[in-house]
């Protein structure tokens, strides 16, 4: 009978300091990985909320940005950390969409992280030349059946080479391989200065990297692939041109630790993230770069990623783009 009770107590004493030192995270620092390099979609999204999430967790958070591989580079280093929530990525399509429909010999999958948000939408729109004559996508549709359209992106195997040949596929090319020709650049603004010098016929990005070329009205977009309008784009949605699939042709931004983070740790980072999504220097930054601030849990956030992927590879896997090497 004592033995049981000393078990008991002893037991008793280890859960309450379990939960004591799980209520103590974090104790110090948080390194917070950036898998892209600086002045980009990531490093901007992450180091505007950089400063109202320090406040929200009361830690300092060490952005670290570590490049290489498309993302791919500074995901591992997240992957193959101690899962007990001092090393965060900042996750993004490219690197939890786009890499893992594409890349066949990719060092990680999505089950080897535990998304705790995703908190930013970036809507893509589909843009010309304003000289090109081409006015909606059925005018560029007509001009791929006579031959000749280009689209540029920012790399094989992009966000940006992905969403232009989805976008000719869910219009009725049948081929859009075949029937289009991919001009990859060395970045998102060498794909748009394509378009403006006439390299390019076409291309599909992030809106917030078309907004400054629209708005000055050397680019015309012909199409944004949400569900609402997007503020300065006057083009149709893909909900009004009845094109659903489209809409998770978006970028997004989001936050994971790896595979094994506890359920109490990705509990706090949601009630970080409330507040330092709801603050109002944050969205007026963000906003006015074309960003949609949408905050979801977990099970949300894991949700739409894994959806997207799936409609990504399936295209992926349909067309015969998927990269071996």
């Amino acid at each position: 009978m004592k033995l049981m009770v000393k078990r008991l107590l002893a037991a008793t004493a280890f859960g309450a300091i379990t939960t004591a030192a799980a209520a103590e995270y974090p104790e110090r620092p948080i390194n917070m990985v950036i898998p892209y390099g600086a002045g980009g979609a990531t490093d901007i999204s992450a180091r505007t909320i950089a400063e109202p999430l320090g406040e929200a967790v009361g830690k300092p958070l060490v952005m670290v940005n570590i490049t290489g591989a498309g993302g791919a580079t500074g995901s591992v280093n997240v992957q193959n950390a101690n899962p007990d929530g001092y090393t965060m990525l900042f996750a993004r399509v490219g690197s939890h969409s786009v890499n893992p429909a594409m890349k066949a010999t990719l060092p990680y999958t999505l089950d080897d992280f535990r998304f705790v948000t995703v908190y930013e939408i970036n809507p893509v729109a589909c843009a010309v030349n304003s000289s090109s004559g081409i006015n909606s996508v059925d005018d560029l549709i007509e001009k791929v059946a006579e031959g000749g359209v280009t689209y540029s992106s920012s790399g094989v195997g992009s966000l940006l080479h992905l969403a232009a040949v989805m976008v000719l596929k869910e219009f009725g090319v049948e081929n859009p391989l075949a029937e289009a020709t991919h001009i990859p650049q060395k970045g998102g603004g060498a794909a748009a200065t394509a378009v403006l010098n006439g390299t390019a016929t076409f291309l599909c990005t992030n809106s917030s990297a078309l907004a400054g070329f629209v708005s000055n009205g050397q680019l015309k977009p012909i199409l944004v692939t949400t569900r609402e309008p997007v503020v300065g784009f006057d083009a149709p949605t893909a909900a009004d041109l009845d094109k659903p699939a489209l809409h998770q042709l978006v970028g997004w931004t989001g936050i994971a630790g790896p595979a094994g983070l506890p359920d109490d740790v990705a509990g706090k980072w949601g009630a970080w993230m409330a507040d330092a999504t709801a603050d109002s220097e944050f969205l007026e930054k963000m906003t006015a770069r074309g960003s949609v601030i949408e905050l979801m849990n977990p099970a949300d956030a894991n949700e739409f990623i894994q959806g997207q992927y799936e409609t990504f590879r399936k295209l992926v896997d349909e067309l015969g783009m998927r990269i071996e090497g």
